[in-house]
């Protein structure tokens, strides 16, 4: 029996490893293919549990690296899922050609190797940002697309680059467009960890503005579920979204986990809000339910096992923070 064979580019992040992880549990003879950059948000101990599994291969380059994108792809692989991208929002700000060559320029080479491949099922993920902000109601998978970062920007390119390759070549791409992940492996730049991380440490909680901007949070566990469930039944040419369906102002979310581990909130310090700070994401999921998709537990048991996590795993964050010499006790 041929058993699939995947390629997975930026298995090495936060959605991306988990997604091997359960991509793994869902069939123990798939063969997995995971490229990464190993930028400062990849991190090989995201797999150290799956590292030696023989159904598992690393490759360490870049999606920018057209000749060995085809030198993985040329092997038969039945399948691209590009969770690839440079994805933190102020960082964005600061410098946004990183993110234009990443997001865009590397979604083209994996196309494009697809396309010359005859890949059977190409995955791209993308995020609710391509929308922009809505103050009431919610997106549906018609809606114009408005990016408000230069990260927005470069993921909307990626999605209508991915787009015209199914119009153009018939590549059977599908689009996952998610809203804001949380769960265990995420790196502590973003939100939620900064906030568990600094609470667990008794340093201040840097929220923007008043902490007022809204946001829905997907359990990452329940995300992968949906990604998985689009690569075997996501029709070609078709963008899902995939919902948390949990929407929290940042203020409340730093509430929850300041209570949840018995913190004052005397701990939190609002800061200056960043340039083109979306208000509200909101996104409608009704297409990928009616694929069967829906999500495991309430938000409270999520957020509940995503503190005890980082609790318990104090041993990763604490290697991550020690490794570099950005300060993520700060806002940057």
């Amino acid at each position: 029996m041929v058993k699939i064979k995947i390629l997975v580019a930026g298995g090495l992040g936060f959605i991306g490893s988990n997604f091997i992880r359960h991509l793994m549990n869902q069939d123990p003879e798939i063969k997995i293919v995971n490229l990464d950059k190993m930028t400062y948000a990849a991190n090989p101990d995201n797999l150290k549990d799956v590292e030696k599994n023989p159904n598992y291969e690393f490759v360490k380059g870049d999606i920018c690296d057209l000749k060995l994108v085809e030198k993985i792809v040329n092997d038969n692989v039945d399948a691209i899922i590009n969770f690839a991208a440079e994805t933190h929002v102020d960082r964005s700000i600061m410098s946004a050609g990183l993110f234009i060559t990443s997001n865009i320029f590397g979604t083209y080479n994996l196309l494009e190797v697809a396309r010359k491949n005859d890949v059977k099922r190409f995955i791209q993920i993308g995020t609710d940002e391509v929308y922009g902000s809505i103050s009431e109601g919610s997106f549906d998978e018609a809606a114009k697309l408005n990016p408000s970062s230069p990260y927005a920007a470069s993921k909307a390119g990626a999605d209508m680059l991915s787009t015209s390759f199914f119009q153009t070549y018939g590549i059977p791409v599908v689009i996952a467009r998610s809203t804001n992940n949380f769960g265990p492996y995420q790196h502590p730049e973003k939100f939620i960890p900064k906030m568990i991380i600094n609470a667990i440490s008794g340093n201040e909680l840097p929220v923007y503005g008043r902490g007022n901007n809204v946001r829905d949070w997907l359990f990452v566990e329940d995300n992968c579920r949906g990604i998985y469930l689009l690569v075997t039944n996501g029709k070609p040419g078709e963008i899902y979204n995939i919902a948390g369906e949990n929407e929290k102002q940042n203020i409340e979310i730093a509430k929850m986990i300041i209570k949840n581990l018995g913190k004052s909130e005397d701990l939190i310090k609002f800061v200056k809000d960043r340039p083109g700070h979306d208000f509200r994401y909101s996104l409608s999921c009704k297409k990928i339910k009616n694929l069967g998709w829906e999500h495991s537990k309430s938000f409270e048991e999520c957020l509940k096992s995503t503190i005890v996590w980082y609790q318990t795993n104090d041993w990763w964050w604490k290697k991550i923070l020690a490794s570099t010499d950005i300060d993520f006790h700060k806002n940057f």
